[in-house]
């Protein structure tokens, strides 16, 4: 039984009503939401169970979610968003560039050395969000969240100490923009969903992985592979996630409860998420710490080299946006703008 279940279960049983069907019948909607990591993963539990037992909680158990983890109603991880638009889910959390292309805009979190701060990134992600993607990428679902994980970090098989060291290697990367990071420091990117890096690593089918520390607890990298890259200051990486509702289911719930989903999506949720992500690095580092791994990290001003490499990722970004009739530039600098804004108000 989830969390979310023994809460409704223990709500009911507080009022009395477990074994009245009159009462039980109450209950309007049951929503399925699937996703593609373990229900122990720190995404599922303390963000998506916290999510739903609000809203269990807030509809006074008139709605009801039904949580699927690691893919259980089936298909892969890049196929959930098209799952959401189908009606095979009505709720998805994904990775939004396991569907490379498709949602832009999005990528201006993903540029190398952007983001410093999950919250803050979060902050300027649904507000960007709300101004530029509502009513153009993401027009066809209807979003609950939008926020990005804390700094990612090399994983590997060898020492990452400088650039140099990347040549050659076989690296997992979870979006185009990493992926192009990669390419740019002489790795070899290898796109695949989270959930099949510890069988490639295992197999050897790629030499490492780019994750933040928050996820190597759910899919054993420190376990498998002994040395780990990280950086101070502004990440080396970032990845954008996407929590979004089925349009017509939503717009099928009466009033009531679309407030009630309301009330506990949107900025604020979104904030809470990538706050909550970051805040679980430091406990998954110190598995590596424990296991005695080789943890390397780059102080802000040894990163110049890195960042010079890296800066073609902007130029081919911003020259991608611009082929779409987008001011990538104008992206750049209005999350800049509100990520200091952000920060400004949350010293």
């Amino acid at each position: 039984m989830t969390a979310a279940h023994m809460l409704r279960v223990a709500f009911l049983a507080l009022f009395g009503v477990a074994g009245c069907p009159q009462l039980l019948a109450a209950q309007e909607v049951t929503l399925r939401l699937h996703q593609f990591l373990p229900a122990q993963s720190v995404v599922p539990a303390q963000i998506l169970d916290v999510w739903a037992e609000n809203v269990e909680q807030a509809s006074g158990g008139r709605i009801a979610i039904d949580h699927y983890p690691s893919m259980q109603l089936g298909g892969t991880p890049p196929e959930l968003i098209d799952q959401l638009r189908d009606g095979v889910a009505d709720i998805v959390w994904t990775v939004v560039g396991y569907t490379p292309g498709r949602f832009p805009t999005t990528e201006v979190f993903e540029l190398p050395f952007m983001v410093a701060d999950a919250a803050a990134a979060s902050y300027a992600y649904w507000t960007m969000f709300e101004r530029h993607m509502a009513q153009g990428e993401f027009a066809d679902y209807h979003v609950l969240g939008t926020w990005v994980h804390g700094p990612g970090v090399f994983h590997a098989n060898a020492p990452i100490l400088e650039p140099s060291d990347l040549a050659g290697m076989k690296m997992r990367g979870g979006s185009r923009p990493v992926n192009q990071l990669l390419e740019q420091l002489g790795a070899e990117p290898v796109g695949m969903p989270a959930p099949a890096v510890p069988e490639a690593l295992s197999r050897g089918v790629i030499d490492g992985a780019t994750f933040p520390w928050e996820v190597t607890s759910s899919v054993r990298v420190a376990e498998l592979i002994s040395y780990h890259t990280e950086f101070e200051g502004p990440a080396v990486y970032n990845l954008t996630f996407v929590m979004a509702m089925n349009k017509d289911v939503y717009a099928g719930l009466p009033d009531d409860l679309k407030a009630v989903i309301d009330a506990n999506s949107g900025l604020d949720f979104s904030v809470f998420a990538g706050q909550t992500q970051q805040a679980a690095d430091a406990p998954a580092r110190d598995i590596a710490v424990e296991l005695g791994n080789q943890i390397t990290t780059i102080a802000e001003a040894d990163a110049v080299e890195w960042r010079d490499l890296a800066a073609p990722v902007y130029a081919a970004w911003v020259a991608d946006m611009a082929a779409q009739g987008r001011d990538g530039q104008a992206l750049i600098d209005e999350a800049r703008a509100l990520m200091a804004e952000y920060e400004a108000q949350n010293p």
